[in-house]
């Protein structure tokens, strides 16, 4: 007989027992869990939309447990509970937003309930599942702070931390939800970019007040020394120009975890005396209830908790360092938290959502350079006045398109696995596709655990790669080539799908999007095309959603549809031609 232990985090449930094929079979029929195979230990998520109405993890683990014991498959239980004195704590009523929200689009009235605790807490962690807007809710907070200072104190001029692929990203989103310009820290401002701060418009607004910069870029651009020796806040020289933010929002925040690297330390110094620390991460803890410690820190909230000594003895005790679970959940809520899980907001979400994501390519020369070759075909196209000359050129640009997205795709890859990294480390399934063999053999690469459809499997090979994702919770990525997975298949494990590469048609990316926005699906479905940042694919994507297809529909001319891309490719280079 084997002993079962049974620990609890504020996200999940983690079970650990010895070998046994009748527990393994039992645990199997727990919906939504899945195998950590790195520690061993079977984890079911407090939530899930796999759980019927009536039912929840707390229902599953019970009934395992009392089984197990009943059929004496256990010699012994513990159950985490090492405190008698724990506390069960009221959450808080989520609060209506008062007031002007300001932004061009309307939030959700979640998130504006969102907004509300963060304009009332303004140390926290916004902890929404993925997709569920925690990017507009973070803006929307630091813009109404803004517009009214008297009230909730002035939270312009903001810094942006966020992993290096989401730069753009979050530039292009403070535009899109705001209507405000913002700066990304490079060299050629590395010296400059307060100055953005500092020179003030007609009105008296200053020229830009958001500043973005990933995590790594952090010693660049805000530390001037770390002094020799042992690695403690008191080493590191910040540069002044770190005292001009009066909000630092920190994206993923999840990377700031350890309380030993450099940049969760670069964070905790530059968030120091800031009105408003935005954290957004929809897995605060990634292994146990130690991984809050830093983040806790960064906000100044520890001491909220009793201080460190004092978490660490009641909330990261036993053997999976965490205790007191359902009391340290209660206060975070009412201290600095909230989390919202899709399932409970359905009502007031779409069916469907697309989103682009702009990234930087790791490429740019062999794009530029392959770019420079399709303006000289479409000078030599325009000047053409012979058919046959024209004709060869059109095949010649339409070649070189192809050429330009390929680059751009290879290009996206890292920036996209990081993407990947934060779904389905969250414990969600994700649909991923691709063109490319090489791209698909690199995502592959990346995440061995992947299943793959693609033109070179037969139909028994295909099948078996949708059964693993549709029935293996360890399973939780799958790579489809658009031209072999993109019909047909059903794909309800998952609710989120991206785009690495897409097609040239609407229709091919709605049947894409489609194989997880069908009969069997209980969530709202998040379509992600990822565009290399200024390369080709934004202007395909802008032609795709709002001119929906390029071809001839009636008459299918392939030289019609060669003459639609060349006239678009030559409207969208039409300054360089001059």
């Amino acid at each position: 007989m084997a002993k079962l232990e049974i620990r609890e985090t504020p996200t999940e449930y983690i079970l650990t027992f010895g070998y046994h094929p009748k527990l393994i079979e039992a645990v199997k029929r727990i919906p939504a869990r899945r195998f950590d195979g790195a520690n061993k230990w079977w984890v079911v998520p407090r939530v899930s939309g796999k759980y019927p109405p009536e039912r929840n993890a707390e229902y599953y683990i019970n009934a395992f447990r009392n089984w197990a014991v009943r059929h004496r498959y256990v010699t012994a239980v513990d159950d985490g509970k090492q405190r008698d004195d724990e506390k069960i704590i009221a959450l808080p009523e989520m609060q209506p937003l008062d007031g002007e929200h300001y932004m061009l689009l309307e939030p959700y009235p979640y998130q504006k309930e969102g907004v509300s605790y963060a304009l009332q807490k303004k140390r926290l962690i916004m902890g929404d599942e993925p997709g569920l807007g925690k990017t507009l809710q973070a803006i929307c907070t630091v813009v109404k702070a803004h517009r009214e200072p008297q009230r909730y104190g002035e939270s312009f001029p903001v810094l942006v931390v966020c992993p290096a692929s989401l730069k753009t990203n979050w530039q292009r989103e403070f535009k899109k939800f705001a209507g405000l310009d913002s700066i990304i820290l490079d060299n050629d401002n590395k010296d400059t970019w307060q100055l953005y701060y500092e020179r003030k418009k007609a009105d008296g607004e200053a020229l830009c007040n958001v500043f973005i910069t990933n995590y790594d870029s952090l010693r660049k651009y805000f530390v001037k020394e770390v002094r020799e020796g042992k690695f403690t806040m008191r080493s590191i020289r910040f540069d002044e120009r770190i005292r001009m933010f009066n909000s630092i929002i920190i994206d993923e925040s999840q990377k700031c975890k350890s309380t030993k690297t450099q940049q969760s330390k670069f964070v905790e110094g530059i968030s120091r005396g800031k009105n408003f620390v935005l954290e957004l991460t929809g897995t605060p803890v990634v292994n146990n209830n130690t991984d809050l410690i830093q983040q806790l820190k960064i906000l100044g909230r520890l001491d909220d908790f009793g201080g460190y000594r004092h978490f660490v003895n009641r909330y990261c005790d036993g053997i999976n360092q965490s205790s007191c679970n359902k009391e340290l959940n209660g206060m975070l809520w009412n201290t600095c938290y909230y989390k919202r899980e899709k399932q409970k907001v359905l009502d007031q979400l779409p069916d469907k959502t697309r989103q682009y994501i702009n990234v930087d390519i790791d490429n740019r020369k062999e794009y530029d350079d392959a770019e420079k070759d399709i303006i000289q075909y479409l000078i030599d196209y325009k000047g053409a006045d012979d058919e046959k000359v024209q004709r060869t050129l059109r095949g010649s640009i339409i070649v070189t398109i192809g050429l330009l997205k390929q680059i751009s795709a290879r290009g996206k890859i890292k920036a996209v696995a990081d993407f990947v990294h934060s779904v389905i480390d969250g414990g969600e399934k994700l649909i991923l596709f691709a063109f490319l063999k090489d791209v698909v053999a690199e995502l592959k690469k990346q995440f061995p655990s992947a299943v793959t459809v693609t033109g070179a499997d037969n139909d028994k090979q295909k099948q078996r790669a949708v059964d693993r994702f549709q029935t293996d919770p360890n399973c939780r990525l799958i790579i489809l080539n658009y031209k072999s997975g993109g019909t047909g298949l059903t794909l309800t494990a998952a609710s989120r799908v991206a785009f690495i590469e897409f097609p040239w048609t609407y229709a091919d990316c709605v049947q894409a999007e489609d194989r997880a926005h069908r009969v069997g699906q209980k969530n709202n479905v998040n379509c992600y095309y990822f565009l290399g940042n200024k390369t080709i694919d934004r202007y395909i994507y802008h032609i795709i959603q709002t001119k929906k297809n390029i071809s001839d529909e009636v008459t299918g001319n392939e030289t019609r549809i060669e003459e639609n891309i060349v006239d678009l490719t030559l409207e969208l280079f039409k300054d360089r031609l001059k």
